[in-house]
C-alpha cells in the first residue's frame, strides 16, 4: 500500500495566507505517512476580480506560493502536486497560464502542465465564465514518474474531454490527477460520474483535490475531493462542507488485476474518420 494525501481548500485572495495553508498541509501529510500530497486547482489564488488578481499573478520565479511549497517539500521530504497556480508566462499573448506543478522531495520541479480546456460557459443558474479571456490553453499531454508510479496530469474542465484521457491511457498512467474548482451546479450533476468514468477508461487511480465552500471573491465551489480506484470504486469522498486533509491508501496491484479482467487499453483500436 502507498498512502496519498488530498488537501481540500477554500482558497482566498491572499497568496501569503494560501501558501501558509499549503505549507501546513505538507507537514501534516508527511506526519500522516503520505508519499505525496495533492492540492486543488488555483491553490495559490482564487479571485474572480481580475484587476485585483492581476497584482498577484506573477512569473514562476516570482511566485511566493510556488517558492514556499518547494521549500516545504524539501524540508519535509515529500512529493507535492500543486493542482494549479495562475502564473504569468514568459512571452505568449499576454494571457496567464493555469499551470500544475509536480515537485519532488528535494523541492525540484519535475513536471508542469498547462490546462488545455478553458471553462467558457453560461450556466442555467446565471453564472457566466470566460476563462479564455484571461488564460491561454496548454497543448501538451504530460506524465511524470513519482512515488505513486506514472502520474498523468489534467485540470478541472479537462475532465469533460475524453481525448486527453485516451492519450493518458496510452501512456499507461498508474494515477491521474484532476484537481478542480468545480461550480456547485456542475458538481452536483457530473463530478463523481466523470471522475469514476475517467478511472475506469484509463484503468488507473484518479486523485482529485478540490476547492470547497464560500470564497472571499464571492464564488462557491463544490468540494468532494475524491479518490477512485481503477474499477471505479470510490475510496475517498471528502464532502462539500469544509476544507481539510484526507488520506487514502492505494493498492497498486489493483491496476494489474483490473487490466487483466478488462483489458480495454490493450483492446483499443483506432477509429477511422
Amino acid at each position: 500500500m502507498t498512502r496519498a494525501a488530498l488537501f481540500q481548500m477554500t482558497t482566498g485572495i491572499d497568496p501569503a495566507a494560501n501558501a501558509e495553508a499549503i505549507v501546513a498541509a505538507v507537514a501534516e501529510a508527511k506526519a500522516g505517512g503520505a508519499a505525496m500530497l495533492f492540492t486543488p486547482e488555483m491553490s495559490g489564488l482564487l479571485d474572480r476580480k481580475r484587476d485585483r488578481a492581476a497584482a498577484n499573478i506573477v512569473t514562476e520565479s516570482e511566485d511566493r506560493v510556488l517558492a514556499a511549497v518547494r521549500d516545504a517539500a524539501a524540508r519535509e521530504g515529500l512529493w507535492v502536486h500543486i493542482g494549479s497556480l495562475a502564473v504569468r508566462p514568459e512571452g505568449g499573448d499576454g494571457r496567464y497560464a493555469n499551470r500544475a506543478f509536480v515537485i519532488d522531495d528535494k523541492g525540484e520541479i519535475r513536471a508542469r502542465y498547462d490546462k488545455m480546456h478553458m471553462f467558457d460557459v453560461d450556466l442555467a443558474t446565471g453564472e457566466s465564465w470566460r476563462e479564455s479571456n484571461a488564460y491561454a490553453p496548454g497543448d501538451k499531454v504530460v506524465t511524470v514518474d513519482t512515488p505513486l508510479g506514472r502520474l498523468g496530469l489534467a485540470i478541472c474542465y479537462d475532465v469533460r474531454f475524453p481525448a486527453l484521457f485516451e492519450a493518458l491511457g496510452r501512456e499507461k498512467c498508474d494515477v491521474i490527477a484532476i484537481p478542480a474548482a468545480f461550480t456547485v451546479p456542475t458538481g452536483k450533476a457530473h463530478w463523481q460520474l466523470m471522475q469514476r468514468a475517467r478511472a475506469v477508461e484509463a484503468s488507473a487511480f484518479v486523485l482529485s483535490a478540490a476547492q470547497v465552500g464560500h470564497h472571499e471573491d464571492g464564488r462557491e465551489t463544490y468540494g468532494h475531493s475524491i479518490a477512485v480506484d481503477p474499477w471505479g470504486d470510490v475510496l475517498l469522498d471528502m464532502g462539500g462542507e469544509q476544507a481539510g486533509l484526507g488520506f487514502v491508501n492505494l493498492d497498486f496491484a489493483r491496476i494489474a488485476e483490473v487490466r487483466a479482467q478488462l483489458p480495454s487499453l490493450a483492446n483499443r483500436r483506432a477509429i477511422a474518420k
